[in-house]
C-alpha cells in the first residue's frame, strides 16, 4: 500500500494552479482571436469599398449606355 494519499491543501493548490492555467488559455485564445479578426475586418472593410466603387462605375455606365438610346 504505497499509495499516495493527497492533504486538502495540496488538492486545493492543484484547483488553483487548474484555474490559473484555464484563465491563461482564456486569455491567450482571446489574445488569439483579437489579433485574427482585426486584420480580417480591415480586408473585408477594403473589400466593401472595392465592389461599392465598382457596383457605381458599372451603374453609371449603364446610365449612359441608357441615357444615350432615348
Amino acid at each position: 500500500m504505497a499509495e499516495e494519499t493527497k492533504t486538502s491543501g495540496q488538492e486545493q493548490q492543484d484547483r488553483g494552479a487548474l484555474t490559473g492555467d484555464m484563465s491563461m488559455l482564456f486569455v491567450s485564445v482571446g489574445t488569439f482571436l483579437d489579433s485574427t479578426i482585426e486584420p480580417m475586418s480591415k480586408i473585408v472593410a477594403q473589400t466593401l469599398d472595392s465592389m461599392a466603387v465598382v457596383a457605381k462605375q458599372v451603374l453609371e455606365g449603364v446610365n449612359t449606355t441608357l441615357g444615350s438610346k432615348k
